[in-house]
């Protein structure tokens, strides 16, 4: 398989695989659209009302919204170990860990590992496919709790009924009238 390996140089590593370090998906110019056209209006809103302040928030949103949805996201390597999980420079040990779930994101598997309290921070992980999920499952289960259907926090709720919002339109591309469009058999040159 391409984006997992076993690694031998290091015995202390049990598993590891290579995995872009959050879901993405490529937008079309549709979803910057909207985005410009709320960003808009809430502007709008909000000078009527005279709270200039606010559009340094609004504004600030609209370009991190930007910057998420054009750049693709780089490719990291996670590693698990009989310490603990390494992924982007930082090691989570198996005693920090309480339980783990999968969800999906964009046609990827996202694994999270959930601290324990008071803290419960989570981390997330792409998985990019179903037989690298299973394989996961099986070594993360020896040393952690598996939950299939994990507890959802309002905040969870709540971001994935804003996320339902966002157009997941993908932009047509239609040939123009009186344009040649190329065909997919060669053909040969003209002399």
């Amino acid at each position: 398989m391409n984006d997992q390996q076993t690694k031998t140089e290091n015995p202390q590593v049990l598993f590891s695989w290579k995995a872009p370090l959050r879901p993405y998906k490529k937008r079309s110019k549709l979803v910057l659209r909207f985005y410009l056209t709320v960003a808009l209006l809430l502007s709008l809103i909000i000078l009527f009302f005279g709270d200039k302040i606010l559009l340094i928030p609004i504004w600030s949103l609209l370009f991190l919204f930007y910057v998420l949805t054009i750049t693709p996201p780089p490719e990291v390597e996670n590693k698990i170990t009989k310490f603990g999980i390494e992924t982007t420079g930082i090691t989570l040990r198996w005693e920090g860990i309480s339980h783990f779930y999968f969800t999906t994101r964009f046609g990827f598997f996202v694994l999270t590992l959930v601290g324990h309290a008071p803290y419960y921070y989570h981390a997330y992980m792409v998985v990019p496919n179903e037989e690298l999920k299973k394989h996961l499952t099986l070594i993360l289960s020896e040393h952690l709790i598996y939950q299939e259907k994990p507890q959802r926090s309002f905040t969870d709720k709540m971001v994935d009924a804003l996320s339902r919002l966002i157009p997941d339109e993908e932009e047509v591309k239609t040939p123009q009238v009186g344009r040649p469009t190329a065909s997919s058999t060669p053909q040969a040159a003209p002399l």
